[in-house]
């Protein structure tokens, strides 16, 4: 059932958590405002500058895919066409091939961006495997006595290290020593060469402006959070927030939040932080459901969410929960909303052949508009359809049609359904094309409400369950095809965010 959770989480700038020196500031975006930020809740994704992408020709992605193998320097990438094989890593052994890891997915654009898709610019990225490990950890820390003159432990900018600002004449610098073991890769707001993955806001799919491609404010940091990746089966990803800047430090100021653990390590929270959310059960199994979203902190604890988003202060720990990515996990960075699929979830994603398939299903049935009597047909990805025979829904009771103007104004909002005379929008069908968002391969049966982006009726039972952050402003269920917040319960219709076709012929799919 799509929810409609309001929760009031005023957002921070982020001058205060990420950002270094005077020289990043002065290159740094637009300046940040809380202001602005009610109707982003998702981002499109662009590549660094350094990596310049081949085409993934693993069954399942298609040409909107960054495929690339970065070097051992976060950013800097060597491209290579990577599968995994599935025996091979089921048992544990060294697969002989490239290995692939995953892909990171941003919610919200259906497959490929609005706008012509460049090098630089991607609606998702497969992680794979290094040809040297570049990851890091915690090694030993110190104290400081003036952290604006000294950001560096020892003042060797070669090593990474995060300061943990305590006051204006006081910080705690962890230095961090390489990791052989791991791939570390970077996302964030930046086009410096540290990121990966480039992240910038986006609007909602009925908000947005034809050649309008970023906002003029975010309150996406700049180096929002890190990705650490096992290179040795079962191939572990592990999500941490802040990222390293071209320094290879990390700067939380006296603002964000910071304490020492358990263990005598002292830890921290970003400014707007980084939240994330485990499916419960597997993203592709029958009982899959969506769980509670938590905070990562920079050493990679979980945590209960904030009173509010910015409070200086941090939450009870989860003990029962990790920061380890499982198949399906939701990562969101106050502006953007990424869904993280394995490999393995990946093969057992409908491929885009199957999606054609069951396309072709639905035309071959030959579905007629009760009005027109044209024959409508859904069109595949390089198809283009007459509007006469695209087929329409009325999203009150889901009846489809072609495109007419029986008993109302083709341009109003609100149509009079000729097979049961309900009133409601009338909206065309699209198919939801993105393979990584679906959680079965089984047909192509219902569309989310109000958008009619058509997808598999287990698919619009989970997404229309799960409520996502809307920059800060609380949680909404959302088409994860489109990001438009969906229609919350109707008594009358009893709508819950989804609705199944019926066509006129009652041809079941």
């Amino acid at each position: 059932m799509a929810a409609d959770v309001e929760l009031r989480l005023p957002c921070l700038e982020h001058q205060d958590t990420l950002l270094v020196t005077e020289d990043d500031a002065a290159a740094d975006l637009t300046p940040q405002s809380p202001s602005n930020r009610e109707n982003n809740p998702t981002a499109l994704v662009v590549n660094s500058t350094n990596a310049s992408p081949l085409i993934d020709t693993s069954n399942h992605s298609d040409t909107t895919t960054s495929s690339f193998l970065p070097a051992a320097k976060s950013g800097q990438g060597q491209n290579i066409l990577s599968s995994t094989t599935t025996a091979d890593t089921s048992l544990g052994r060294e697969p002989s091939g490239p290995v692939k890891y995953g892909e990171l997915v941003v919610l919200g654009y259906n497959g490929s961006l609005p706008i012509t898709e460049t090098s630089r610019k991607r609606s998702k990225f497969s992680l794979h495997r290094r040809v040297e490990a570049n990851s890091v950890k915690p090694s030993n820390k110190q104290f400081i006595a003036n952290p604006k003159e000294k950001k560096h432990s020892g003042g060797d900018k070669s090593k990474h290290s995060v300061s943990y600002t305590l006051s204006r004449t006081q910080a705690v610098v962890v230095e961090y020593e390489k990791d052989e073991h791991t791939d570390m890769f970077q996302i964030g707001r930046s086009s410096e060469t540290p990121i990966d993955f480039v992240v910038t806001d986006t609007l909602p799919g009925s908000q947005r402006v034809p050649g309008q491609t970023q906002v003029a404010q975010s309150t996406i940091s700049r180096f929002s959070c890190r990705i650490c990746v096992e290179r040795s089966p079962p191939y572990t990803a592990r999500i941490y927030a802040a990222g390293f800047d071209q320094h290879n430090h990390i700067f939380l100021g006296e603002k964000a939040s910071k304490w020492y653990n358990q263990r005598d390590e002292i830890d921290g929270l970003t400014t707007n932080g980084v939240l994330l959310t485990h499916p419960r059960g597997q993203f592709a199994g029958k009982d899959c459901r969506p769980g509670k979203w938590r905070e990562v902190s920079v050493r990679g604890g979980i945590y209960s969410l904030r009173e509010t988003r910015s409070v200086p202060s941090k939450s009870q720990k989860v003990d029962s929960e990790s920061n380890i990515l499982m198949d399906g996990t939701l990562i969101d960075l106050c502006g953007a909303t990424l869904i993280w699929r394995s490999q393995k979830g990946l093969e057992q994603a409908p491929q885009i052949h199957q999606l054609e398939e069951y396309i072709e299903q639905i035309n071959a049935a030959r579905p007629q508009c009760p009005v027109g009597l044209t024959t409508l047909m859904l069109p595949k990805r390089s198809d283009k359809i007459d509007k006469s025979r695209q087929p329409y829904v009325y999203l009150a009771c889901g009846h489809v049609h072609g495109s007419h103007s029986w008993k109302g104004d083709q341009n109003s909002t609100t149509r009079t359904c000729p097979m049961c005379l309900k009133e409601g929008p009338f909206v065309q069908v699209q198919v939801g094309r993105e393979t990584s968002i679906y959680t079965d391969t089984h047909p192509l049966t219902h569309i989310f409400t109000p958008c009619a982006h058509l997808t598999s009726e287990k698919t619009a039972r989970y997404w229309s369950s799960v409520v996502i952050p809307y920059g800060c402003q609380g949680f909404r269920a959302m088409c994860p095809y489109c990001a438009t917040y969906l229609s919350p319960m109707d008594s009358a219709t009893k709508a819950n965010g989804y609705i199944k076709l019926i066509f006129q012929d009652n041809t079941e799919f």
